[in-house]
């Protein structure tokens, strides 16, 4: 695919109108919100701003962060604030969260934490206690895990497969080139790779199911061909669902955004991206990680209303995964 400028327009213009979402309301959502407060909670969809709360509260979806509020590391792009947590950890936390998704009548939840470098297994065991109550607190309940890199700790790893997610995610946020412009310099390309990759063989090796699902922002100033070799590198290790969206500065002291891209790029990209083999990809302006249209498909193939073998990628078509 060519690179075309036409289709970008520069962040000094206002944001375009594709940007623009209405408030969310409704029933559900009022119901929702209050549950949460009432559980003493805030979750990531709120605290992020997403655009998309509306949509996914009312579909049964939300999105908690775990281990607390401050980071130990400190991405350009990311409004978390980064410290040290001097090992401070909510033991309660797992239960808590448990309660909330079962009074919320959730069906599909997305955990998600901060980086906690400070801890010994950096928040691992923590993450799949987690996974674990929640499913008991609510039968048939699916659970994604969007996790940190765990600086590449294959005994993180293991915990992770091993904690019955139905999905385990990992965000490699951009393409190879922009990594230290736009990560903490204690990420890393490769290292997010072999992450993903591991999730996927040692869910193999313990004959779970658990699929694996990436996401990389657009307008950071990447190039047409890095965004479709940041996709085949995904696909190579062993990816099987992608999310695509629009970077938003969200602080006057975090990284600008270069360009924002048009929802017919966007839609451009979802295209190549099933025909490069994934099995789904949610592409457009409004995005993220945890996007309720890309649940929704994965929910479908979880509880069998999809079969499996349509869902592998073509590499895993051939052997290399099993269902």
């Amino acid at each position: 695919m060519a690179d075309d400028g036409s289709k970008l327009l520069s962040s000094k213009h206002p944001k375009p109108e594709w940007l623009k979402v209405r408030a969310p309301g409704g029933e559900n959502f009022k119901r929702l919100k209050e549950v949460s407060r009432q559980h003493g909670l805030a979750t990531v969809c709120e605290e992020a701003r997403c655009p998309n709360i509306g949509e996914c509260w009312s579909g049964g979806t939300a999105t908690f962060m775990l281990l607390g509020s401050v980071c130990t590391r400190g991405c350009k792009f990311c409004a978390v604030a980064t410290g040290n947590p001097k090992m401070q950890l909510d033991p309660h936390e797992p239960e808590k969260i448990a309660n909330v998704v079962r009074d919320m009548k959730l069906s599909y939840i997305v955990l998600t934490s901060v980086d906690r470098d400070d801890l010994p297994d950096q928040g691992a065991g923590h993450f799949a206690e987690t996974v674990r109550l929640t499913k008991i607190a609510t039968p048939g309940l699916l659970v994604e895990t969007l996790t940190p890199d765990w600086k590449g700790d294959a005994a993180c790893v293991e915990t992770m497969a091993a904690s019955g997610a139905d999905v385990l995610a990992h965000n490699v946020e951009t393409v190879e080139r922009l990594q230290r412009k736009v990560r903490d310099p204690r990420c890393g390309y490769e290292q997010s790779l072999k992450v993903l990759e591991g999730y996927r063989l040692r869910s193999e090796a313990l004959g779970r199911r658990a699929l694996t699902k990436s996401s990389i922002m657009l307008g950071v100033g990447e190039e047409d061909h890095e965004v479709l070799q940041t996709m085949k590198d995904l696909i190579a290790h062993g990816v099987s669902v992608l999310t695509i969206g629009q970077y938003l500065q969200p602080s006057a002291s975090k990284l600008p955004v270069e360009s924002f891209v048009s929802p017919e790029k966007f839609s451009e990209w979802a295209r190549v991206g099933e025909s490069l083999g994934f099995a789904y990809v949610a592409s457009g302006p409004l995005v993220r990680s945890s996007y309720k249209a890309g649940e929704y498909f994965i929910e479908k193939i979880l509880r069998g209303e999809k079969s499996h073998g349509d869902f592998l990628v073509p590499s895993q078509k051939s052997g290399v995964m099993t269902a």
